[in-house]
This record gives C-alpha cells, sequence and structure tokens, in this order.
C-alpha cells in the first residue's frame, strides 16, 4: 500500500523536531503547518519523532499528520512507536539502534506497513539488513550534525561501505545539506533524512522555500548519476 515512497529515487525523509521550528512559537501547530508544506512539497516519507510528548498527545498529532498527507504520495511513519502508529493509521515506524529487532515486529504489522532502522556502521547494517523484516535503513551520522554534536562524524565513505553491505534503500542523516547532497549519492545513498535540511527552509509552514529544497536535492541525485555514469 505505502511502498511506493521507497521505490522513488531520491527518497527524502523529514524527521520532526518541533524544538528545532524556525517558526517564532516552536508548538505542535508550527509543526503541523511544516508537514502540511512538505506533504504539498511532495515530501516522501515524515518520521514524527516527538519522544517527549505524552501518549495521547503523540497518537493525536501522529492522526493530525496522518490526515495531513491522506490522498497525497507521502507515508507518515512513527519514531519506534508501534502501539502509536498501529493505532493512528500510519504507513511504518522507523526504529533506533537500540529497538526490538523488525523481525519481531514484522508478525505484527498489517500489509505494505513500512519498518525502518538506524544504523552506525556497514557491519551492523548487513547483520539488521540480513535478518529481514526492515524496508530501509538510515545510516548516521554522516558529516557533524546539530542533533548530536558530541558524536563524530562517520563520512561519506563509511556510508559507501554500509550501503554496498545491504540490499534496501539507505537513507543517510546528519549535517546533510543540498550542498552536499551530490557526494552523498555518489556514495549509493538512496536519498537523505533530515531535520534542518527540511524544517528552515519552510519557516512559518511556507511551501516554496521547501519546495525549492527538494527540487535542488532531486537536482543533485540526478547530476550525482550522471557523475557516475
Amino acid at each position: 500500500m505505502h511502498r511506493g515512497p521507497l521505490s522513488r529515487r531520491p527518497i527524502l525523509s523529514l524527521v520532526t523536531n518541533r524544538g528545532r521550528l524556525v517558526a517564532s512559537t516552536p508548538s505542535v501547530t508550527g509543526l503541523l503547518d511544516l508537514v502540511a508544506a512538505a506533504v504539498a512539497a511532495g515530501v516522501d516519507l515524515i518520521q514524527v519523532r516527538e519522544p517527549d510528548l505524552a501518549d495521547a498527545d503523540l497518537f493525536a498529532l501522529v492522526r493530525r499528520c496522518v490526515g495531513l498527507a491522506d490522498g497525497s504520495t507521502t507515508a507518515v511513519l512513527v519514531n519506534d512507536r508501534l502501539d502509536i502508529a498501529l493505532a493512528a493509521g500510519a504507513a511504518g515506524v522507523h526504529l533506533r539502534g537500540g529497538s526490538v529487532p523488525a523481525p519481531t515486529l514484522r508478525p505484527h504489522t498489517p500489509p505494505g506497513f513500512l519498518l525502518g532502522r538506524s544504523v552506525h556502521g556497514a557491519t551492523e547494517a548487513a547483520a539488521v539488513d540480513s535478518a529481514g523484516g526492515v524496508d530501509y535503513l538510515t545510516f548516521g551520522t554522516v558529516y557533524r550534525s546539530r542533533s548530536k554534536p558530541g558524536l563524530a562524524p562517520q563520512g561519506v565513505d563509511s556510508l559507501a561501505a554500509a550501503v554496498r553491505a545491504v540490499g534496501v534503500p539507505m537513507l543517510a542523516i546528519g549535517g546533510v545539506t543540498v550542498d552536499n547532497t551530490v557526494e552523498v549519492f555518489r556514495a549509493g545513498a538512496a536519498g537523505v533524512a533530515a531535520i534542518d535540511l527540511f524544517g528552515e527552509s519552510a519557516p512559518e509552514g511556507g511551501t516554496d522555500g521547501l519546495r525549492r529544497v527538494v527540487g535542488a536535492i532531486r537536482q543533485s541525485y540526478a547530476r550525482s548519476h550522471v557523475h557516475r555514469e
């Protein structure tokens, strides 16, 4: 049902963090404005990652996001919470590195439900992929990142090694900008996942800036493949 987003290239994934919104009020309302703008701009995946929200509030937020994406090509995922995702009608779950393994969760998911997972090296990526159950992986942190300032970046060579080790789409995360997406795609990444890359381009929920970023990333992907050929 929702596997279409993973068949497109590049795959663009917005990871939410309402505390990092450019909007004057970093609130759920501002986050919903960003989600609406991302849907309108054609972002493929929206991962709702708001771990500080109470369960009831997170459920309500995901339901609103699912409603905003209804009828579009955008799939809404929930970070690490299968219960919330299923109850709210989301398209999938993104698992953290220490989460319950995907093969354990897969029997409890409906057809077409997406399961992604974060990995941090080629050996881990290969092990997760070989265990089965995942539809895509996210590798990071590739560059120095505001989200994890104390974590040393892995770099594009490590990203390329992880891509070669798996058979599922790999998204790059961590310090990704429009300018460095070309080398990310040359390393073999199928797409990118980010907070600020998308969030900072759509202040107050505007779509024009976000559309420009989406278009620029797609152009980078096209240029990277011309270069590789």
